[in-house]
This record gives structure tokens, C-alpha cells and sequence, in this order.
């Protein structure tokens, strides 16, 4: 039997783990789910629900089963809901490719750093050394330019890969109940 003592401590454990306490950090948690609109339900929108269903007879064919029906629809979200997500990563990635002038965050930081130390050195002492203004100046570029890309985008193409992860495990089990249900004919 748990002491109270353990009981107590386990509530206070449980109310000081239970997400953000600040109004601006519950409103960003808020924001997780729906940041690629992914979470939201595939037959909220109209033309994706007419997709499945078309999919879904291109699966099935001819077969009026209402069990196999249902199981080419299981088929046929996770293959939308797959071309979603690969679809999102597809715009999250061109649309920072498309920007000429993409810096990451932290290079942006490392810059203003070096501009304000160099601000009062170099107004009496003279012109800004050749490198320091090169630096100032350059943007990353082409395979530089990817890579800064990635890594600055990582948390966000991570959680896109936990979205298509688990679109295709969806995909593989229905298609595997579908193959099932067939052989059982």
C-alpha cells in the first residue's frame, strides 16, 4: 500500500509537471498541433475527403465489400495524409531556398554581436578591416546555403518526419488487413 507521504509527494510532482504556466507559453504549446495543420482531421476539408474516396475505389476496384471498403479508405488517408506532410516539408524547405537573403538565427546574433563591439572601436580608429566586412556581408549559398537551412529548420522537418513516420505505419498496416481480407475470400 503507498504512504501517504508518497501520495502527497506524487501530487505535488504531477501539479508542477503539467505544461507551461505562462500565458504566452500555454498559447505556443497551444500552436504545436496545428503549425502545418496536419492534426486537423483529413475529412474536415471537403476536396481531401473526395480524394479518399476516389483513391479508395481505385484501391478496392469492383469489390462491393463494405469490409473491404472500409479498409481501402484506411489505405487511402494515410496516402493523403502522407502526401500532406511531404507536402509541408516540400513548402518549409523551398520557401527558405527561395529567400536570397537567408541567414540563420544564429549567424544573425554572431553579426550583431561583432557590429556592436566594432561600432565605437573603429568610428576613431579608422575603416573596418576588409574580413570583419566580408563577414558583415556574406550570405550563405549554394550546398552552405542548404545546410545552414536544415539545421536551422531540424526541429521543424523533425516533427514532419513524426507526422510521415507514422502515415506510413497507418499506410502499411491497412494495406496489410486489405491483403488479408482478400486471402480470406
Amino acid at each position: 500500500m503507498t504512504s501517504d507521504r508518497k501520495i502527497r509527494a506524487n501530487r505535488a510532482n504531477a501539479r508542477a509537471s503539467t505544461g507551461p504556466k505562462t500565458g504566452q507559453g500555454r498559447r505556443r504549446a497551444a500552436r504545436n498541433a496545428i503549425r502545418h495543420a496536419l492534426s486537423r482531421p483529413i475529412y474536415s476539408d471537403p476536396t481531401l475527403s473526395e480524394e479518399i474516396k476516389a483513391l479508395a475505389r481505385d484501391i478496392v476496384g469492383t469489390d462491393i465489400s463494405a469490409e473491404r471498403q472500409e479498409l481501402a479508405l484506411r489505405i487511402a488517408e494515410a496516402q493523403i495524409d502522407l502526401r500532406r506532410v511531404r507536402y509541408a516539408r516540400h513548402q518549409l524547405l523551398s520557401q527558405a531556398l527561395r529567400e536570397p537573403d537567408y541567414e540563420s538565427e544564429r549567424t544573425l546574433r554572431v553579426k550583431a554581436t561583432l557590429v556592436e563591439r566594432s561600432v565605437g572601436r573603429f568610428n576613431q580608429s579608422g575603416p573596418m578591416p576588409n574580413k570583419l566586412a566580408e563577414f558583415l556581408n556574406s550570405k550563405p549559398e549554394g550546398p552552405h546555403k542548404l545546410a545552414t537551412i536544415l539545421a536551422d529548420k531540424s526541429r521543424q522537418l523533425l516533427a514532419l518526419d513524426r507526422y510521415e513516420r507514422r502515415a506510413l505505419s497507418r499506410r502499411k498496416f491497412a494495406i496489410r488487413a486489405l491483403d488479408a481480407a482478400r486471402r480470406c475470400k
